[in-house]
């Protein structure tokens, strides 16, 4: 029977520089106000003493910097923090409305529409406009569509990027205004 074993980049863990992991031999220990250069094993059995962790804060420096504190609770805090700041994010995504030159005007509102609901929900709306065989030629009537659904929407949203031809598309973006 033939195996095949796969072998699985792995990146490498990141260690928390905690105690035991503190390879430096000598470090500046930071404890309730005071600063002393000591061995990391005096530092290790003094914050030992107190129930807490030596915790490197500052590894590239010389000699390294360590405080003493509760590195569960320290770190349990800091996911928090990260986890309030990720809640209050918004991400704004960019929606596409596609078009063509020789648009109904039935066919223009219902994009209208599409682009006024994008915009309200306070993303970014992308107008698409492809050109196909020999429409190509006539891009100025593409430009005039283009232009007219942004001053339609010019009480609501805010031309982020004039129209600019890519390929045989062209296109327009829109931002939402703010307030």
């Amino acid at each position: 029977m033939f195996w095949r074993y796969r072998t699985i980049a792995r990146q490498p863990r990141q260690v928390d520089l905690v105690n035991d992991n503190i390879r430096a031999s000598r470090v500046l220990l930071i404890h309730d106000g005071k600063q002393e250069e000591m061995s990391t094993r005096d530092a290790q059995s003094k914050a030992d003493d107190m129930g807490q962790d030596l915790v490197l804060v500052q590894a590239n420096a010389q000699p390294p910097v360590a405080k003493i504190m509760d590195w569960g609770k320290a770190k349990f805090e800091a996911q928090k923090r990260q986890k309030e700041q990720r809640k209050n994010q918004k991400v704004i995504q960019v929606k596409e409305v596609r078009m063509s030159p020789v648009i109904d005007s039935g066919d223009f509102e219902t994009r209208k529409k599409a682009a006024i609901k994008f915009l309200s929900k306070g993303n970014k709306v992308k107008l698409n406009l492809r050109f196909r065989g020999r429409m190509i030629t006539h891009q100025d009537i593409g430009r005039e569509v283009l232009e007219r659904m942004a001053n339609e929407l010019d009480d609501i949203a805010k031309v982020e990027q004039r129209a600019k031809m890519d390929g045989r598309q062209m296109f327009l973006v829109l931002a939402p205004k703010k307030g």
